[in-house]
């Protein structure tokens, strides 16, 4: 019988509720062979057992050992017995590797277990790993193949993460393949376990959350668990991300049928339940990230380890709409969790609110209505990230919500959970160079007789599909979505779009603005004008991140904000703490290394990271001349004042990047000198017509409709398995 197929298939039982364990080591013994080898794990990662856990593990294994020695001597020939088999013996080790895994992480340090006690827990697992090894090569002929399964569906768990991209790679899957070629054949466990330890302590995540650098979040909804252990503590998710998953892992497709199957009421008027449909489908993607990052929030408080849901941008313009939504959710995931946490927290001696979600939800700053959603939230205790938010007036007046809300719940004796403002520095600097690119091409297309012609030419040479000069131009914009551009100022737009002008620096556009006589007459002087524009754009949205964080945490900022928060709300300093210390900027939609490194901050800051941007960085932290202390608090670092001034010639980035009157009577409030940073910032009623949010907007609608038509279709199939 192929030990593969029947682990890679096998789906676990039902978990009674309450358990009836008898002590830690029966709690995770029972809790793995009956399938939750990852939550029999987390289990151990108990503040209760430090300087116990030594005793624990041992009882853990005597059990399981003993399991595992039965399932030698009582195997019949069937089939059934067979694979039960291969089903206690998988388990058996996938829980020892996965109590290993987490104890070769960062959670050892959250939990408190010193040096000395992991040393010795993981030199017992290792023996006993090896011994099971050992029995199945002498059962084999020499082969171990329940051991090599459960190594291989690891690594393919680990190639999962963008594995539905075959143009980028994720740092996850990666390490997943520097794994797999140091496995030797004669040694699976000791040399899997090796590799990993060398994979995880190398890395620079690891390094900088050991050394308390800055937090750091996935943009991604797989490869948590691994990334976990190098010191992650959140993970965001949009309608993009969801979809993804689905394609990475395609195993989610027959969860959600599962679900549908034992909720059959959502298969009744499928076509008027889209949403709900949408949000069930999501919700499937979402449970196993919950669940990876819920030892973090309960050993935190709530204080990390949070799951980031973007809410439907259908009707994120409506604050009765979201909230609905939002209330919705919340209710679903605190039914699940209550019953999660009676085997998570099983006496473990915390006094943690159990059952609460880990969860906050994304708010798009594409209309005013965020704030009052933003406001309306926190006020019940449940956190936000506020996102589709670029500028430093958008972010500051968003985390004023946060403050209001947030001290309103504490009046109540609610505690608050970590929140985030997302600051989508990528997609300002997207936009930004969009802007620089059209500015370029009108300008150029003055010294053109034939300007259709002319563009055309530039257009084609840059990849834009033209089939007709004259007639409209159907093209992708590289932001989610296609436009149909008729006039000539729609196609110089559309030729601008990130999907053919991204960097500016393309060698058509170089000869095209060269023999237009735009910023020198050769092609050198060009491009070395595009290049300085480049390297400018790229700062945009480090310079808001750094902007927002200094008025709002750095230390001459924030005793500030704290004197206020006690004046204005009436608050005790231990609430106007907890809210200080409870919100983070997001640094997010990162394009290169430095995006990352430039935003670093010991206090207030978690960095969202893509999978292969994450790759990105590490590749650069192991360049022989990377000084990783130059990056301590980067936030504070000071940048030439050209860069500035020269992005103050846009538009858009001096909204971007300036105040309004109205934040500046707050701050003038709290007694912060905000002297010379401009009143011409975004204004609330402009949130919905600036750039950056019209064009990621019409992505993430697009990018929902189309996987909630993919759900609606899934679901059609399973409501043919019903009678009418």
């Amino acid at each position: 019988m192929d030990a593969y197929s029947v682990l890679a298939n096998s789906k676990p039982k039902e978990l009674s509720s309450p358990p009836q364990s008898l002590d830690h080591a029966d709690h995770v013994v029972r809790t793995a062979l009956l399938g939750y080898t990852n939550l029999a794990a987390d289990h151990l990662l108990n503040p209760g057992l430090v300087g116990k856990l030594i005793g624990v593990l041992g009882h853990i294994i005597r059990q399981l050992n003993l399991e595992f020695m039965k399932s030698r001597i009582e195997v019949g020939d069937s089939s059934e017995e067979k694979e039960r088999k291969i089903l206690i013996r998988g388990r058996a080790y996938d829980v020892l590797l996965e109590i290993a895994i987490n104890l070769l992480g960062w959670e050892k340090d959250l939990v408190g277990f010193s040096d000395e006690e992991v040393a010795k827990c993981l030199s017992i697992i290792k023996e006993t790993l090896r011994e099971w090894e050992n029995i199945e090569r002498d059962e084999n002929n020499g082969e171990a193949p329940i051991a090599q399964a459960v190594i291989q569906l690891k690594i393919e768990d680990m190639k999962k993460v963008m594995a539905n991209n075959p143009k980028r790679k994720g740092m996850i899957a990666i390490m997943g393949e520097n794994i797999e070629k140091r496995i030797e054949k004669d040694d699976l466990m000791l040399s899997f376990l090796d590799a990993v330890e060398e994979e995880i302590h190398s890395n620079i995540y690891y390094i900088m959350s050991k050394e308390k650098m800055c937090r750091f979040g996935n943009d991604y909804a797989i490869g948590l668990r691994w990334l976990r252990r190098l010191g992650y503590v959140q993970v965001s998710t949009n309608p993009v991300l969801a979809a993804i998953a689905y394609k990475d892992d395609p195993k989610l497709w027959e969860k959600f049928k599962d679900y549908l199957r034992k909720h059959p009421e959502l298969l009744e008027n499928i076509d008027k339940q889209k949403d709900e449909l949408a949000m069930a489908a999501t919700m499937m993607a979402l449970w196993p990230n919950m669940e990876v990052f819920r030892p973090i929030a309960l050993l935190l408080n709530y204080r990390d380890g949070m799951i980031s849901y973007q809410l439907n941008p259908n009707v994120a313009s409506s604050v009765e709409g979201s909230l609905k939504d939002a209330l919705k959710i919340y209710s679903a995931a605190q039914e699940y969790f209550k019953k999660y946490d009676e085997y998570l927290a099983w006496n473990w001696p915390i006094e943690t609110e159990k059952g609460r979600p880990n969860i906050v939800f994304k708010v798009a700053g594409s209309s005013s209505a965020a704030i009052e959603i933003t406001r309306k939230l926190e006020s019940l205790g449940i956190g936000t990230n506020n996102t589709v938010t670029y500028t430093v007036a958008q972010e500051a007046r968003l985390i004023l919500a946060k403050m209001e809300g947030m001290a309103k719940a504490l009046k109540k004796g609610i505690s608050t959970t970590r929140n985030y403002e997302t600051n989508m520095g990528g997609r300002l600097e997207g936009h930004l160079r969009e802007v620089v690119a059209a500015t370029l091409i009108r300008q150029a297309l003055e010294k053109y007789e034939d300007k259709l012609a002319a563009l055309t030419e530039l257009a084609k040479e840059l990849g834009v599909p033209v089939q007709d000069p004259e007639a409209p131009w159907t093209a992708e914009t590289g932001w989610g979505y296609q436009v149909t551009a008729k006039t000539l100022d729609e196609k110089i737009e559309l030729v601008s779009f990130r999907a053919y002008l991204r960097p500016l620096v393309k060698e058509p556009f170089i000869r095209f603005l060269a023999k237009a006589g735009i910023s020198g007459k050769t092609e050198d002087k060009v491009r070395e004008f595009l290049e300085d524009w480049e390297k400018t754009i790229g700062y945009a949205g480090t310079l808001v991140a750094q902007r927002v964080w200094w008025i709002f945490f750095s230390p001459e900022n924030k005793r500030k904000w704290l004197a206020y928060l006690i004046r204005k709300y009436g608050l005790k300093p231990e609430q106007a703490e907890e809210i200080l210390n409870n919100i983070d900027v997001l640094p997010a939609s990162k394009r290169k290394p430095l995006d990352t490194l430039l935003t670093l901050a010991s206090n207030n800051m978690t960095n969202t990271e893509f999978p292969d941007h994450q790759l990105k960085v590490l590749n650069v932290s192991r360049k022989p001349d990377f000084d990783l202390s130059k990056y301590k608090n980067s936030i504070m670092l000071k940048h030439d004042p050209r860069i500035v001034e020269k992005l103050l010639q846009l538009e858009d980035f001096r909204k971007a990047y300036e105040l309004t009157p109205e934040l500046v009577e707050v701050f003038k409030e709290v007694e912060i000198n905000v002297d010379g940073f401009g009143l011409n910032g975004l204004k609330p009623e402009e949130w919905s017509s600036f750039g950056s949010a019209v064009k990621t907007m019409s992505g993430f609608t697009n990018a929902y409709n189309r996987f909630r038509e993919e759900v609606v279709k899934v679901a059609k199939e399973v409501a043919k398995e019903f009678p009418r």
